[in-house]
């Protein structure tokens, strides 16, 4: 079957419809056109907008000229109360100070370190589990979350204060549109926000405990206690250029970031490969057989074993990227495409259409995790996929979820088949990309291979 798509919006609509549609699912208010141009221009009465499919272009803002596109505070209005000053947000020469701390703690040689962790919360997402039907996208928001736990504070979903943060997030992802009015009308510093007040109280909320968390940690680091985790890794990293150290609030804004990015876009991802495993019982089969092989010593070094389960993966990630649009802005006159873009528009890069783009891409709609092994898509995989961004802005956790993603859906269909279970689910974007309605999958517990 051709996994789910959301439908597009007609190709005409009035701003106040598009707004709307925009505020209520960011996929599905796009039309049709954008899975085959490689550049399209909306307008507004408060900005100009350019969508980018070009791989030239993407590459030109991404990694050519990437000081020339910041990120856009768009976007950004509507995480403030919870992301602060995080470096999802900033630009500049602040972004790059917190990525000369941040970027040690992913290096190579941590996520070997960070293994153990991420493999106990898989296990203990595959105990959490029972055969019959379940909503898999909440177990899948439990299992990235205690990955997150586990591997940043050394503490499991369990734990006090952990647990309180996964549910106020879950409170937070309810209240909060991914725009608000800021988003589409450029407002000065000055004029109130109007974040909803659950908003609000529940981004207070996390990052209360979060500076809770944050705290302890330091003083358990000034005392020679503190385990050797990511915190602790991003606590003791001075800025090679100055010499300073995050502080409590510059951490706080770095953590719920990593909270946020961490947990959010792994259960995305997650949950659809699992569903779209569900949906395909041969691609299931392979990777149950490479889970079997990996469960008889399921260690860092033998990830490798992962193989067609890292492709489905990544597979999913092309189908359904968590991040489905970014947005930059230009800061001087520019020419795309022999188009001129004057400083100040809007500079969209959409994983979401480029992933699926009809003249890049052999059948875009289809799931076909052979496609990373074969020649012809060796292109499309250089020039038109970005899951998670690239150039000097790539996620500093892309290599930390294709350790984690893999390994916790070998655990999952390790250990149960998978079928799925009623209508069709409806991708929308939220925060990340999930489904409308959750989705649904019925579970039954894998007998071991005989013999």
């Amino acid at each position: 079957m051709t996994p789910p798509k959301p439908a597009s919006r007609p190709d005409r609509v009035s701003l106040w419809r598009y707004l709307r549609l925009f505020r209520d699912d960011i996929l599905s208010a796009q039309p049709a056109r954008l899975y085959r141009a490689w550049m399209a221009e909306f307008r507004t009465p408060f900005f100009r907008s350019y969508l980018c499919n070009d791989p030239a272009l993407v590459d030109l803002v991404l990694k050519g000229r990437p000081d020339d596109f910041p990120k856009s505070d768009r976007i950004g209005e509507g995480l403030r109360p919870l992301l602060g000053n995080s470096v999802f947000v900033t630009n500049g020469e602040v972004w790059k100070r917190q990525r000369r701390i941040i970027d040690p703690a992913f290096e190579g040689g941590r996520l070997r370190g960070s293994f153990p962790a991420m493999l106990a919360a898989g296990q203990a997402a595959v105990a959490r589990l029972a055969p019959g039907v379940v909503e898999i996208e909440g177990h899948a928001s439990h299992a990235a979350a205690d990955v997150i736990f586990r591997t940043l504070f050394s503490i499991p979903i369990e734990h006090e204060v952990a647990a309180e943060v996964f549910a106020q997030f879950r409170d937070y992802q309810r209240s909060q549109p991914i725009l608000n009015l800021a988003a589409f009308v450029p407002l000065p510093r000055w004029v109130p926000r109007l974040h909803r007040r659950r908003t609000r109280r529940t981004a207070q909320a996390i990052r209360g405990l979060i500076e809770r968390l944050t705290a302890e940690r330091m003083a358990a680091i000034a005392a020679g206690t503190a385990p050797d985790d990511l915190a602790t890794k991003i606590m003791t990293t001075p800025d090679p250029e100055t010499g300073a150290r995050f502080d409590t609030a510059e951490m706080v804004d770095q953590v719920a970031i990593f909270f946020l990015a961490g947990h959010e876009t792994s259960a995305s991802a997650l949950s659809w490969a699992l569903y779209l495993l569900a949906t395909h019982p041969e691609a299931q089969a392979r990777v149950a057989a490479e889970a079997a092989e990996f469960a008889a010593d399921p260690t860092f070094a033998n990830l490798s074993r992962l193989r067609f389960t890292r492709d489905v993966f990544r597979e999913a990630l092309r189908l359904y990227p968590p991040v489905p649009m970014m947005v930059r802005e230009t800061v001087q006159h520019e020419r795309f495409r022999d188009r001129d873009v004057a400083p100040g528009a809007q500079v969209v890069l959409s994983p979401w259409h480029l992933h699926r783009h009809e003249r890049i891409w052999p059948a875009p709609d289809d799931f076909d995790p052979d496609r990373w092994t074969r020649e012809e898509n060796r292109a499309c995989a250089r020039d038109a996929y970005l899951p998670f961004s690239a150039g000097p802005r790539v996620c500093p956790g892309a290599g930390f979820a294709m350790v984690e993603g893999p390994l916790l859906l070998g655990l999952i269909v390790g250990a149960y088949c998978l079928q799925a279970e009623g209508a069709p689910p409806v991708p929308v974007a939220h925060l990340t990309v999930r489904a409308r309605d959750g989705i649904r999958l019925r579970l039954a517990r894998r007998q071991p291979a005989a013999g």
